[in-house]
């Protein structure tokens, strides 16, 4: 009973946490700004039929893989698939170029394979400093990508290399993740909202008047 006491007061404290940086997060006007900007972002490129390309390492590049999968499955409703990829997904692609060039390109060298003008680029890093995110980024911008950071306190060197930074007000590494998703599904219910608003009412209505199984 004593070490489940012990536990239940370190899991309030954790949710205290987490509930703590997203109020500073809501309480900066600059950063809902930011990311309103990138749901815009978004919302233009997949109109023009460009994709979008996330990459990151370890938790973000778990991060990458979900936001990919809520633009290329579905967020809120039944709609098109919208064209998002992670990098962090093709395992030789990243050992072969890991071990051939190092495996600070392991996301540049596929930007330069898959990208094209007009595409955005997300990348992200809970401390803005990883090597392979920020060349990722760079080769971005020099192919004419949008580039977004997706990182936490002051950004780091990444902050100055994307054209869009989102910095989660926290330096605590669990809490940073916990932000970057929340930021993610609100992008995406925003792109989804904005882009198949009328189909996604229409699916709605469908499941409505579809008759109950018995």
């Amino acid at each position: 009973m004593e070490t489940a006491s012990r536990f239940e007061s370190q899991v309030r404290s954790s949710i205290e946490a987490s509930i703590s940086a997203k109020e500073r997060l809501l309480k900066s006007a600059g950063l809902l700004t930011t990311v309103s900007r990138v749901a815009e972002i978004l919302i233009d490129a997949f109109g023009t039929g460009n994709k979008v390309i996330l990459f990151g390492n370890g938790g973000s590049a778990a991060d990458a893989q979900h936001i990919a999968a809520e633009f290329v499955g579905r967020f809120a409703f039944d709609r098109p698939a919208l064209p998002a990829l992670a990098l962090s997904v093709n395992t030789s692609c990243v050992t072969a170029i890991g071990n051939d060039y190092g495996f600070d390109v392991v996301f540049s060298r596929q930007i330069e394979a898959l990208a094209r003008s007009g595409d955005v680029a997300i990348g992200i890093s809970t401390s803005g400093k990883s090597p392979n995110v920020v060349k990722g980024l760079l080769t971005a911008k020099k192919m004419g990508l949008h580039t977004i950071g997706l990182t936490g306190a002051n950004g780091g060197p990444m902050a100055d290399q994307a054209d869009q930074s989102i910095c989660v007000p926290s330096e605590e590494t669990p809490r940073i993740q916990e932000c970057h998703i929340l930021i993610g599904h609100i992008i995406s219910e925003l792109v989804e909202q904005v882009i198949f608003h009328e189909e996604g009412r229409l699916s709605r209505s469908r499941r409505c008047d579809q008759p109950k199984s018995s």
